[in-house]
């Protein structure tokens, strides 16, 4: 525990906190979720401002898919994402698209759900999870396993090995998992690039890499 909550603490004096995740709801959370898989989170913004003010669970429900794909265009893979925005929200309508009835449920319950649900992979369920839901699971993405990697851990091989290895590591705590998830890539996208920029990193104190 004491090494990566040295690495989050080193991480937060050079960011500072960084109040993710970046949406007016959470269900605009949600479906951000499902659009930032395989492209940059500016396409993303794209496609969120094109909703308009129809970006609501009633809206997806009703919309066409043809017009739905249309309106996330920018966020690519959009006829296959607009989908997966459909059976979100199925699953988010036997909640009565209520939040908080849905924030009753225990979280292992939620994201066995939500595995089920179309489109919905371990760090998209576990993103929805933790800033949507406030049930903190630790989500681990590329940026994760290359940071933790150059820093000298030996990672499992496994999605949920590494999450589960990680939440055994630090203090169970809803805020300290979102931060630390947001600051890996702040992190990812300042130094730790797949070409590393070393040179003012705040984690070369205990970078293996820089070693």
């Amino acid at each position: 525990m004491e090494r990566l909550m040295k690495i989050y603490d080193l991480l937060l004096k050079a960011y500072g906190p960084r109040k993710w995740w970046p949406a007016e709801t959470a269900f605009e959370m949600m479906v951000g979720a499902i659009l930032t898989q395989n492209t940059a989170w500016t396409n993303v913004e794209k496609a969120i401002a094109n909703f308009g003010d129809n970006l609501s669970p009633q809206f997806i429900e009703t919309v066409s898919l043809t017009e739905l794909a249309q309106i996330i265009r920018s966020s690519g893979f959009y006829n296959q994402k607009a989908n997966s925005l459909k059976a979100l929200t199925k699953w988010f309508e036997k909640y009565a698209y209520n939040l908080q009835e849905a924030k009753k449920v225990d979280g292992e319950i939620l994201r066995e759900e939500l595995l089920a649900v179309k489109g919905v992979g371990r760090e998209t369920a576990d993103s929805i999870l933790t800033y949507a839901l406030e049930k903190p699971f630790f989500i681990v993405d590329a940026y994760t396993r290359r940071i933790l990697s150059r820093v000298g851990y030996k990672l499992p091989k496994t999605y949920d090995q590494l999450r589960l290895k990680i939440e055994a590591s630090i203090p169970r705590n809803l805020y300290i998992y979102n931060e630390f998830h947001a600051l890996f890539v702040e992190h990812a996208k300042c130094h730790c690039l797949k070409s590393p920029r070393c040179e003012g990193c705040p984690l070369a104190c205990i970078c293996a890499e820089y070693d």
